[in-house]
């Protein structure tokens, strides 16, 4: 399976400049191609640029690299047939067009190598003035550690390396680590509410069900958000660019950077959680509900009585935390975590899953987390919800398909 290993480094200021040069000239040939196929489409009557073609227009003309070159001119053309597989599917993508000042540079095959000894990477900018043109990083121990272990199984495991930028540069170091995907005799479904109080809740055929509870992300955001409020109206008092401004903005990009390790790390923990769980109960196939477009039809009282169509009022505190609910890099997450246990993963709409009742059909919405039905049904809200996106999966309709409430549901914390 191919694994990422995010890394920093150290260098001289001038090797630095090199790299933030790098990716100014990887923006510079992401802008060439788009004026390129551009120019290539009017001149042929809309035809397409393809790959040879777009990699000879290309070809000498950057002081880089050429697989380096031509890894910025191929993400332009997945990007650019992305965006046309989508538009045929009946989505409105709209194709490249967006031209970049920074562009993260990639060194492929023989761009790079490894000096273990001195616990060095050099990467290679090719054949300029009749000279092999380069530079030299150091990287952590641990980071060569663990590069020469995957290499003394693999010579060639390591595909790229890309340089990013995240509150300073980075590189980001693709390795394929040899294992495949596990096979299994897991017969089981199992349907997945999504919340931004309890993040995952599941519910099984066999009527097991689970709560991963996802307060210590709140926490952490409703930290994030106290903080950028104090700093926000701290600078707000400041003149802009001035030395106490800029001191409070780099206080600001600490604790955003610091959140948001925090919330990924929090959120690889809750999936592992959920992937265990799924691999002691045999789970074969997962129906999660998908949340997208939660905030939509929504609006807050001032903005209500600018707008004609009537719309749910939606508290200052409610959109903050929708806001905040990272729904959409958990099911990333989720996905290729159970496709890694050989274990199917598929969205389904969870529309009213979490007001029918499973019983009698009838639809109720509660006030908290306890679900009581005219008919005397009574049940956990986010269970109930899980369930019946269960029987949507299974069967296209809600339905009873297992006595779920006869269980308490296990509820799993992460550590502090």
């Amino acid at each position: 399976m191919i694994r990422v290993i995010k890394t920093k480094f150290s260098a001289t200021k001038e090797t630095l400049d090199l790299l933030f040069t790098c990716n100014r000239i990887s923006a510079q040939i992401w802008n060439e191609s788009l004026r390129i196929a551009k120019e290539y489409a009017l001149a042929n009557n809309g035809d397409w640029i393809n790959q040879s073609k777009l990699f000879k227009a290309l070809k000498k003309r950057y002081p880089m690299h050429s697989q380096s070159v031509q890894s910025v001119a191929k993400r332009y053309l997945f990007a650019r047939d992305s965006a046309k597989k989508a538009r045929a599917k009946g989505f409105k993508n709209k194709y490249p067009w967006r031209f970049k000042t920074n562009y993260n540079t990639r060194w492929e095959d023989k761009a790079f190598s490894f000096d273990f000894e001195n616990n060095q990477m050099s990467l290679s900018f090719g054949v300029w003035n009749h000279k092999q043109q380069g530079v030299s990083v150091v990287l952590p121990k641990n980071v060569v550690k663990k590069i020469q272990k995957i290499l003394e199984k693999d010579e060639n495991a390591v595909s790229q390396i890309e340089l990013c930028y995240c509150n300073g540069l980075k590189f980001h170091i693709t390795y394929d680590d040899g294992k495949v995907e596990k096979l299994n005799s897991f017969s089981q479904s199992a349907g997945v509410d999504l919340g931004e109080i309890h993040a995952i809740t599941v519910c099984a055929e066999n009527g097991n069900s689970v709560i991963v509870t996802g307060r210590k992300l709140r926490s952490i955001h409703r930290l994030r958000n106290k903080l950028m409020k104090k700093i926000q109206k701290a600078q707000s008092k400041c003149k802009k660019h001035s030395r106490r401004w800029k001191k409070l903005q780099c206080k600001k990009r600490f604790i955003l950077s610091k959140s948001r390790h925090q919330v990924e790390n929090k959120t690889h923990e809750i999936t592992k959680k959920f992937v265990d769980w799924c691999v002691e109960n045999e789970i074969k196939h997962v129906f999660c509900g998908n949340p997208e477009g939660v905030e939509r039809n929504t609006s807050s009282r001032k903005k209500l009585n600018r707008v004609k169509n009537k719309k749910k009022i939606r508290k200052k505190k409610v959109s903050q935390k929708l806001s905040n609910w990272n729904f959409g890099k958990m099911m990333e997450i989720l996905e290729y975590k159970l496709n890694a246990q050989n274990i199917k993963f598929e969205k389904i709409n969870e529309a009213y899953t979490s007001q029918t009742c499973p019983n009698c059909g009838q639809r109720h919405k509660t006030n908290n987390r306890n679900y009581r039905c005219s008919c005397g049904y009574e049940a956990h809200r986010d269970v109930i919800g899980a369930h019946n996106i269960l029987s949507l999966g299974k069967t296209g309709h809600f339905e009873k398909i297992c006595n779920f409430e006869e269980q308490t549901p296990k509820y799993l914390r992460l550590t502090a």
